[in-house]
């Protein structure tokens, strides 16, 4: 390929997609609202810091924003969100225990090979590289979790987040969520 063809390729070549209909716009943002609320609260229970509940919100308001507002999306259906998540936080604690004293080396490792696990395992998730990093990056107070991160706070949060989703995504007509399960 020349230098004049690679820079045609950023043009791109089709026009913006329509804007959501309304009742879409509606659900999506009565979803994410509910979902991350319930998420804010648990993490009140769990009494984190507001740091670390602040890193509860970034992780999952990118989750929020897939399976509320993009449910027929393959990387929001049940095994992506789930799986991707739970798979992506093991390889976060893990790189954070055994990379200890190289914090840059042990974001990176985390990131790329959560990727890795999640490609492998058929369960992308995008926000699953930032389930990832915060295991990394978190507070001392998330990193004395160690393992128990996978199931609480993330664990307890997606579970939260998917019931959240299967109720919201389906008490509107035009929409059905999941749509797949496996």
């Amino acid at each position: 390929m020349d230098v004049k063809n690679y820079f045609l390729k950023m043009r791109g070549g089709k026009n913006c997609p329509p804007r959501a209909p309304w009742h879409e716009i509606f659900w999506s943002t009565l979803g994410a609202f509910l979902g991350i609320l319930a998420i804010y609260v648990i993490g009140h229970l769990h009494d984190l810091k507001l740091e670390d509940s602040l890193f509860l919100v970034g992780s999952f308001g990118a989750t929020a924003v897939l399976v509320y507002a993009i449910p027929l999306s393959p990387f929001a259906q049940p095994r992506n969100l789930v799986g991707g998540h739970l798979l992506s936080a093991i390889v976060g604690v893990s790189c954070a225990l055994f990379l200890p004293d190289n914090t840059a080396i042990a974001a990176a490792s985390a990131v790329a090979l959560a990727v890795l696990v999640m490609h492998i395992s058929r369960t992308l998730h995008p926000p699953g590289g930032a389930t990832a990093l915060i295991a990394v990056m978190g507070s001392e107070h998330i990193h004395v979790l160690g393992y128990w991160y996978v199931l609480s706070p993330i664990g307890l949060g997606v579970l939260i987040m998917l019931i959240i989703a299967v109720v919201m995504n389906n008490l509107s007509q035009h929409r059905r969520y999941p749509q797949y399960w496996c």
